[in-house]
């Protein structure tokens, strides 16, 4: 199917702007995915003008979970624009998105949060401290600098994504079985960082001598195993059962305050 280009600097533009609101409704279960598809949606609605159902499609698969640096996305928006405007295969974009998004955020995170902001903070901060105006000023600029760069960020992300699709379709199924599994990867990194489950029980052997289930035996199989089966358990219920996510997380806190009040978690 011949290409024919849709969006214009001014969507992209717009792209970028939108993409400040991508934590403006931030939740613990898709993250930032609501405040994602908010931003994508002017453009999607371009694209699929005509068709109903890929923006359905588009819609639905935006709004899934990812949690990257706000100002590094930028980028990746523009990059899965692209995609979307080529009206490539969805598992594609989708395992792209995936496989970019956790290590986005380290490289944001790590630029931006705790390298420039802060150093540009403790300069400004001396010069606050002696009255100087030029402080404020300064650190003002460099956050307006560090917005302003979405435009940039974005144009980047969508340049790269229209010149390289025609290599990305040559190696599709490949660069999609690859994205898929580094995304896999960086799930479950995410998984053994932000789950934290320990057994608090414990079976005494001798006077004085305990064993402890989290540490001299559940450890020993393989680090973060609770964590790891209560994901698959959730992953079950929700892909399978349908269970409702909200049910889900209600069910969680309620586990969570009684394994804890009877020191059981």
């Amino acid at each position: 199917m011949e290409y024919k280009k849709i969006l214009h600097n001014s969507d992209i533009k717009k792209l970028a702007m939108r993409s400040a609101l991508l934590q403006s409704s931030y939740n613990y279960e898709r993250m930032q995915g609501m405040g994602w598809t908010h931003a994508m949606l002017p453009a999607l609605e371009k694209i699929y003008k005509d068709d109903k159902e890929g923006l359905a499609n588009a819609m639905k698969d935006n709004s899934g979970f990812i949690n990257t640096n706000p100002t590094a996305a930028a980028f990746l928006m523009g990059l899965i624009i692209s995609l979307e405007e080529k009206k490539e295969d969805r598992n594609l974009i989708n395992s792209l998105k995936i496989a970019l998004f956790g290590p986005l955020a380290g490289i944001g995170d790590a630029l931006l949060w705790f390298t420039l902001l802060p150093i540009v903070a403790g300069i400004c901060s001396s010069f606050a401290q002696q009255g100087n105006l030029v402080g404020p000023l300064v650190f003002l600029i460099v956050y307006i600098g560090v917005f302003l760069s979405r435009i940039y960020l974005v144009k980047i992300g969508y340049d790269i994504g229209s010149k390289a699709i025609d290599k990305l379709k040559n190696v599709s199924k490949h660069v999609s079985k690859a994205a898929t599994i580094l995304g896999i990867t960086v799930i479950g990194g995410l998984i053994a960082s932000y789950i934290n489950i320990d057994v608090l029980l414990s079976i005494p052997i001798s006077e004085g001598h305990v064993i402890s289930i989290q540490q001299d035996f559940l450890d020993k199989i393989l680090p973060k195993l609770v964590p790891l089966g209560y994901t698959f358990l959730m992953y079950y219920l929700m892909k399978f059962k349908k269970v409702n996510p909200v049910t889900l997380i209600v069910t969680t806190f309620v586990l969570a305050i009684i394994c804890s009040f009877f020191k059981i978690l």
